[in-house]
């Protein structure tokens, strides 16, 4: 069935990546703490005029945390977003010399870095295979019943195991694709979709 599944969303989605803007894996790292519970089109407008003015974890400490604060202000729960930016520019600086460590272990070490953070920019800046499983990958994958996980964790684990290494960075970008164009949250269309013969939730008994 998996195979099935990222066939089909490898047609529908041929362009399926990364929708954050990003030159380096700090950007990517603070636009990733600053999608939480943010729209990727909404982060991307703040970064836009953010890394014009601070790029490098010693130039975001240099706004200081009410500076950050004025700049992310668009972004949801921007207190304490500002709070762990600062705090994790300050590890990165004095732990790694200001450069972004490749490794989940370090990440997952910095104030506001989760799995989720810590494997995209893993999988996107690194091109190291990871399934960074937001609210999007959680839900589509177990709405389609590729796993029956309940917590986001075991989610991860239940698609790494089932999906080929090679293909986890690209199978996150597609469910995620798939979750904010057509599997929503709220009134999935299934009409449109195109995954309905191998989707639990649609041939489940109404």
């Amino acid at each position: 069935m998996v195979k099935e599944v990222l066939k089909i969303l490898k047609k529908t989605y041929p362009d399926a990546k990364c929708e954050l803007n990003y030159q380096t894996p700090f950007e990517l790292l603070i636009a990733t703490i600053l999608s939480a519970q943010c729209t990727d089109e909404r982060v991307n407008k703040v970064t836009k005029s953010l890394f014009k003015k601070a790029k490098t974890p010693e130039e975001i400490l240099n706004l200081g945390l009410e500076g950050l604060k004025e700049e992310i202000k668009e972004c949801g729960l921007f207190n304490s977003k500002s709070k762990n930016i600062i705090a994790c520019c300050q590890g990165l600086v004095e732990k790694y010399g200001g450069k972004v460590p490749d490794n989940l272990e370090a990440l997952t070490s910095f104030p506001g870095v989760g799995r989720k953070t810590a494997n995209v920019v893993l999988s996107n800046a690194f091109n190291i295979p990871a399934i960074a499983v937001d609210t999007h990958v959680f839900r589509v994958a177990n709405r389609i019943g590729l796993v029956d996980a309940k917590t986001v964790e075991e989610t991860e684990k239940g698609l790494m195991a089932i999906i080929p290494k090679k293909d986890w960075t690209l199978s996150h970008h597609l469910l995620i694709f798939h979750g904010r164009r057509i599997c929503t949250a709220r009134s999935p269309k299934c009409h449109l979709c195109p995954l309905t013969k191998y989707c639990k939730y649609y041939n489940m008994p109404k």
